[in-house]
């Protein structure tokens, strides 16, 4: 893995705390239960976590196993970003602010990642608008990437950070 892509999602769009997100990702949506439900029905997609807004994380698939996250995708000329990305969901939405919680989360666990994975630098944390530009736009102008970065500085460097 070389990239890391991150993510928003919620179900039904704008409403959070329920189980139909793990129910999407794991196919067992009940596709009667909301009229949005419906526009998603036969989608096969997972990622391999999910930060909820407490900031507590849900896996879905190995980081050693491709997820289908991305879809059609593109980062720097490499096609076909599924095939060398992890890809991280955050409970949310493009124009709702994320939690404290979950850019701790988030970035402990990228810096997890990246020690595992040391082709995934800095340089390749990316959302997927960035990958699937005109098609997706999550994770967003809500999401502060700059506040990321400095809480996942925090966690790379905790012995500097004191």
């Amino acid at each position: 893995m070389s990239l890391l892509v991150v993510h928003n999602i919620s179900l039904p769009p704008g409403q959070f705390g329920g189980p139909e997100i793990e129910d999407f990702f794991c196919n067992r949506l009940d596709h009667s239960a909301h009229p949005y439900f419906e526009s998603i029905a036969g989608m096969q997609v997972s990622a391999h976590a999910l930060i909820r807004r407490d900031g507590s994380v849900v896996q879905f698939v190995s980081l050693l196993e491709r997820a289908w996250h991305a879809g059609r995708s593109c980062f720097r000329g490499e096609q076909e970003c599924n095939d060398f990305s992890i890809g991280i969901e955050l409970e949310g939405a493009d124009d709702i602010r994320y939690t404290e919680a979950q850019y701790r989360s988030l970035s402990g666990l990228t810096a997890l990642i990246m020690l595992a994975w040391p082709d995934i630098t800095e340089d390749r944390l990316t959302g997927h608008c960035d990958i699937a530009p005109g098609r997706k736009t999550d994770p967003g102008p809500a999401f502060d990437w700059s506040r990321y970065r400095a809480v996942l500085d925090l966690a790379l460097n905790p012995e500097e950070n004191r």
